[in-house]
């Protein structure tokens, strides 16, 4: 369990770090305290559902893909993956979809 708590810990430092926001200003979107935040952050708690949906909120993710990373949720072969995503994401244009999904290729092909 302690495994799943730190990888949870480092998958939501990375996307605080991606939405470029402090602890301080995760913690006051998700309505928690920054000793709190700090502490999910390095593995030490696991958080409850809605602490986690507030994180998601707060991060714009899927309350689902925060519940799946904390092993709330098993993981669903039906979930779309990046590139199915990319294609139904409606605020994109055809040219952003290509080219988005084409960097993602990029990124995950072997070498």
């Amino acid at each position: 369990m302690l495994g799943a708590m730190t990888e949870l810990g480092d998958f939501l430092r990375m996307q605080r770090e991606l939405a470029d926001l402090s602890l301080r200003q995760l913690a006051e979107l998700a309505d928690v305290s920054n000793a709190y935040l700090s502490q999910v952050e390095r593995g030490l708690y696991n958080p409850s559902g809605q602490v986690l949906k507030n994180l998601a909120d707060a991060l714009h993710l899927s309350a689902e893909t925060l519940y799946q990373r904390a092993g709330l949720l098993d993981d669903d072969p039906a979930t779309p993956g990046v590139e199915e995503a990319i294609r139904v994401d409606d605020r994109l244009t055809a040219e952003q979809k290509e080219t988005l999904i084409r960097v993602y290729r990029g990124f995950v092909a072997s070498p």
